[in-house]
């Protein structure tokens, strides 16, 4: 019989580092970590940009992945545990040979949440309000660690969400267009990340693990469009390594004509900062001149901004479209 860890095929090393990193794995390839606008919504009142662009109330929102140990890419900017960090090694492209059903995974996350909200009951700052509500999350951002549309039944995922009324903000990095293609049913949001303006920078950032990478995440970008639920490009920008040339970024945009642009600050968290240093997180007015600069080349204009998250929103549109 299969130990846990060799069905995970992933080092015991690896998955003591994530438990102790506070992550709550589910099931064989999941994970569910508690995002720092949990705590800010509930103890401090104060939430994050999703809540103030599209809605997504900060205290109600699961911040999962289905593929917490695979990737398609090695960021520099990612938090992820990446092989070789830490001296712990694995390969990220070898796959379960069968996945964990979309109900086992859901089911999972919910429970995982409900864990980690445990320890505020007895927490005298929490608004318990709020933790009451929490208690029902609605929301899912499917964007944690990892690249999601590994994930063979994906669209079924999606599909176990929007059956218990969640919302889910699906994050993909784009270089898988046919799953994407293939989805059955459609997130609530889709993000696409783009890391550089030109083939050079993209691979000096991402270094992708499979071939063809910056011509996938072009197709990727090619048939945005086609999809009926908002996009968005989120434009992860590292000081000295990919704010530059926001002409060659205007016509990758063009191409994708997206719902909306995100314009957002690397942030040295998590395991980044065995790559990147502090000195490469940008401030939010570096992010907003960048934003000024797209939005000069583009159809697109300002129409939000969270100097929280050094994020900008720009939108052809008058305001964002925002759920409950």
């Amino acid at each position: 019989m299969k130990t846990e860890n060799e069905q995970l095929l992933v080092p015991e090393e690896l998955v003591k580092t994530l438990r102790r990193q506070r992550y709550h794995l589910v099931g064989r390839h999941s994970a569910v970590k508690r995002c720092r606008w949990l705590y800010e919504s509930l103890i401090n009142d104060r939430v994050c940009y999703k809540q103030k662009f599209y809605g997504i109330k900060s205290h109600q929102c699961i911040q999962m992945s289905p593929t917490a140990f695979y990737c398609t890419m090695r960021c520099l900017f990612c938090w992820r545990a990446q092989s070789g960090d830490l001296g712990i090694k694995w390969e990220e492209l070898k796959l379960p040979e069968k996945w964990d059903s979309p109900e086992e995974i859901v089911e999972g996350c919910i429970k995982a949440q409900l864990e980690i909200l445990s320890g505020y009951k007895g927490n005298p700052k929490t608004n318990m309000k709020k933790y009451a509500e929490a208690l029902h999350p609605k929301h899912v951002a499917i964007s944690l660690i990892g690249e999601p549309t590994l994930y063979e039944p994906l669209g079924e995922l999606i599909h176990e969400f929007h059956k218990r009324g969640f919302t889910t903000f699906l994050v993909s990095n784009g270089t898988l267009p046919k799953a994407l293609s293939k989805l059955s049913e459609e997130p609530t949001q889709l993000y696409i990340s783009l890391y550089g303006p030109d083939e050079k920078t993209f691979k000096k950032i991402s270094r992708p693990q499979i071939p063809k990478a910056w011509e996938r995440i072009n197709q990727t970008l090619e048939m945005l469009n086609s999809f009926k639920c908002p996009t968005v490009i989120r434009i992860t920008l590292v000081r000295n390594l990919n704010m530059k040339n926001p002409e060659l970024y205007a016509k990758l945009i063009e191409k994708a004509n997206s719902t909306y642009v995100e314009p957002k600050a690397y942030m040295h968290v998590g395991f980044s900062r065995l790559r990147l240093k502090y000195e490469n997180m940008p401030t939010h007015s570096e992010i907003r001149n960048f934003a000024e600069e797209l939005a000069k080349e583009t159809e697109y204009k300002i129409i939000d901004e969270s100097k929280e998250s050094r994020v900008v929103l720009l939108s052809s549109l008058e305001k964002p479209i925002k759920f409950s």
